[in-house]
């Protein structure tokens, strides 16, 4: 019971200090230079806190310079930076690595999401470009396990398909795609 007490004295000091640290340190004016308001109350401050503190401190007080910042960027009409970065598609990045593996086995590495990419549309020639079907194709040799055996399961179903409804059934330059997947996976 009295260790209890004590721990609850310890926790309401803590939150005190904190308190008396967090009022001591306000932030800026927004007319005063960035780093010339921070200074004092972090240096008359940090003589009661512990590092640890200073430190959630500090974080603190950075992230409300950051967002001061953004709210000033937003002000004057420019996009933060963050939103510029313009995001490359599947497609690209797909390529990119298909390019990469035909290129530089070396400094290339095995990527889940894009071999997914790939083996969903390359019997799409919209996709996939003439060009680089052939870098598909030794790809694909290179492929093993369960994803060997999808590809091979789905290239078959899509003959059967063409088979039954004609012609129309694949996108042009699919049924012939087809087959060579599955004359390589055969």
């Amino acid at each position: 019971m009295a260790k209890q007490k004590r721990k609850e004295g310890r926790v309401a000091e803590k939150k005190s200090k904190n308190l008396k640290v967090s009022a001591a340190q306000t932030p800026p004016a927004p007319a005063a230079p960035s780093g010339a308001g921070t200074a004092p109350a972090e240096g008359s401050a940090s003589a009661s806190v512990s590092p640890v503190e200073q430190r959630v401190l500090e974080r603190k007080l950075k992230k409300e310079r950051k967002k001061e910042a953004r709210r000033r960027l937003r002000e004057a009409g420019i996009a933060a930076a963050s939103s510029l970065a313009s995001k490359r598609s599947g497609a690209a990045l797909a390529l990119e690595y298909l390019c990469s593996w035909a290129q530089k086995h070396e400094d290339w590495r095995f990527q889940k999401t894009r071999q997914t990419w790939l083996l969903l549309h390359m019997y799409d020639r919209d996709q996939v470009p003439d060009e680089h079907f052939p870098a598909l194709l030794a790809y694909l040799e290179g492929l093993r396990g369960r994803a060997r055996e999808l590809t091979v399961q789905k290239a078959e179903a899509l003959m059967r398909e063409l088979d039954q409804a004609g012609a129309c059934a694949l996108p042009p330059g699919g049924t012939q795609r087809a087959r060579q997947v599955l004359q390589l996976l055969s």
